[in-house]
């Protein structure tokens, strides 16, 4: 199984990341991804994120906006 995020614009245009990605082998481990360079990715462009396991959507699109504060 692979777990990937897609980087969205405000609009859900992909968007190239500031930080790249790998593909993660858990849902936790790219949870636990997003939770650490989720600030550098809406910094480089991306507003919002969808995960994805084996190219079916799981959630999203979640606002990085929502973790500012």
């Amino acid at each position: 199984m692979a777990w990937t995020w897609r980087f969205e614009n405000s609009d859900g245009s992909e968007v190239q990341p500031a930080v790249q990605p790998e593909e993660f082998t858990t849902q936790g481990d790219a949870e636990s991804w997003i939770g650490e360079f989720w600030k550098d990715l809406l910094e480089g462009g991306a507003e919002q994120v969808v995960l994805s396991e084996d190219g079916a959507k799981v959630y999203g699109p979640m606002s990085l906006r929502a973790n500012e504060s």
